[in-house]
């Protein structure tokens, strides 16, 4: 796939497939429009490009709005378009003079610049200034520019039942294996892993402490949770700890993964966490031989889930 930040990098093609939208999860509802994308693709001999933003725009829209949170950042949404196998991600930086495009002159200044043959949307599409643009308004000047437009209807998308408020609705609950159902895989949450403690070595149960550097990536409820571990190209269970760790005095809000079966020391490397579910919440424990027998049994949890 191939990324580019601004037009002025993008050249137009001869056949361009195109959608837009913020994507943020990349979930079900999404690879519905998308597998139709791809599907015209093949069918008309073109290639696919998916048109996205950064910042979101609700952050420029409405700045005040500091507790947005966000399925994904800027990465991993590029890397989940990707594994979608879209040929061109174009990213435009959404500023406030980019909001106050009209809906023709984002046609005119985007679409037809792209080289749109065929345009693929939502039925509850909007775009343009003050969202004034919509699937009647890009009918209608459509022919004037040279591309057809593909709705998705409100059956097709609807019957899913999912969007990324209900995602992130579920994740804040901490109902993880309910966010994988609607995202279509796991929840991903990635970071730098950083030197802690080191506590948890000392009753058998080493931990990574994970460095999320997004103020805007979600991180779900404070728990215990069975988890993947994406380390290069190598990937291990564990059982990850979101939360204050209340049995530790001092320690501060975290979070750190045991990774089974590792010992390899991995400071300041990116490491990715799937989610798979939820084990239990945080509890205070009275001493550390509690705490580390509740370990023990969260660990057998976990395996029986990841297995």
């Amino acid at each position: 796939m191939k990324v580019y930040h601004s037009l002025d990098e993008f050249t137009s093609i001869e056949n361009a497939i195109v959608t837009q939208g913020t994507f943020d999860g990349v979930h079900t509802a999404h690879q519905v429009i998308l597998n139709k994308l791809k599907g015209i693709a093949k069918e008309q001999n073109g290639e696919t490009v998916v048109i996205t933003y950064d910042p979101h725009p609700r952050m420029v829209l409405f700045p005040e709005d500091h507790g947005l949170l966000l399925l994904n950042t800027l990465e991993e949404k590029i890397a989940l378009l990707e594994l979608e196998g879209i040929d061109h991600l174009v990213i435009l930086p959404f500023t406030k003079e980019f909001s106050r495009m009209s809906s023709l002159d984002f046609i005119k200044n985007v679409l037809v610049r792209i080289g749109t043959k065929h345009l693929v949307i939502g039925y509850n599409h909007r775009f343009g200034k003050n969202r004034e643009g919509s699937f009647t308004h890009l009918k209608e000047f459509a022919p004037n520019y040279g591309f057809e437009i593909n709705e998705i209807s409100e059956q097709d998308i609807d019957q899913i039942s999912v969007s990324s408020t209900r995602i992130r609705e579920a994740l804040v609950n901490g109902e993880v294996a309910k966010a994988t159902r609607f995202l279509g895989r796991s929840y991903l949450l990635s970071g730098i892993v950083m030197e802690g403690k080191q506590l948890g070595r000392t009753i058998g149960f080493p931990t990574a402490n994970i460095h999320v550097n997004d103020l805007h990536k979600l991180i779900p409820h404070d728990g215990v949770y069975a988890v993947w571990v994406k380390i290069a190209n190598q990937k291990f269970g564990g059982m990850l700890n979101i939360g204050n760790n209340p049995s530790i005095e001092g320690k501060g809000r975290s979070i750190e993964v045991n990774i089974f079966n590792f010992s390899e020391t991995i400071y300041n490397q990116r490491i990715s966490i799937e989610f798979v579910d939820k084990l239990r919440d945080e509890v205070k424990f009275n001493n550390l031989d509690a705490l580390k027998t509740q370990l023990q049994c969260d660990k057998l949890q976990a395996l029986e889930l990841l297995a």
